[in-house]
Order: structure tokens, then sequence, then C-alpha cells
């Protein structure tokens, strides 16, 4: 069996690619902020609660949570401001949470 290599010849390696884009690293930047800012939150979630959600993008507006369903959303908004009061607390001042639903892709 023969093993392919990482990247086709005459192509960028995905990390040099995202090193080289202005608008790629930009959006590796906001998705690794989406994942912080999850981290920091998720422990607020009840168990029930944090499989039911997902880290969204971050954008000049906020930042998204991803609800399965409109039930987990409903939760979420009860627990807006318990989860931006953790934010702050870890210096993400002034960007709101927007809560979306979107079910999960299968």
């Amino acid at each position: 069996m023969t093993t392919r290599p990482l990247h086709t010849p005459g192509t960028l390696p995905l990390g040099n690619a995202l090193e080289r884009s202005e608008p790629l690293a930009r959006l590796l930047q906001r998705l690794q902020e989406s994942r912080a800012r999850f981290d920091a939150v998720s422990s607020l979630l009840p168990p029930g609660l944090r499989d039911a959600v997902r880290p969204g993008p971050v954008d000049d507006d906020g930042w998204a949570l991803l609800a399965a369903h409109g039930a987990a959303a409903a939760k979420l908004r009860q627990l807006l401001p318990r989860l931006e009061a953790a934010l702050r607390e870890r210096g993400w001042q002034g960007t709101p949470i927007k809560i979306r639903v979107q079910p999960p892709q299968a």
C-alpha cells in the first residue's frame, strides 16, 4: 500500500495558505476566538443543554451560539445574563451574544 502526499504538488499546504492570506488568517482567528468564548461559558450550561449548543461565528456585531432546536434556544436566552457576565469577567467587553437555531447537519 502506498501513501499519498499530504498535499498535491504545486499547491500550498493549508497552514501555509492560512499564514499567507489575510482573509483566511482573520477567519482562523475568529474561529479560535469563538471556541475560546465557548470554552469560557460551556461549564455554565446544564449538561442536557450543553450537547444542544455549538459555538457560532464572531463578527463585529457580537458572537452567536447555535442551538439545535427552539427549546435549547429558549433556555439559552434565559441564561444570557449569566453567560455575558462570564465573558466580561474574562475580558470580552461589550460583545453581545446572539442565539440562533441551527439544527446539526447530518
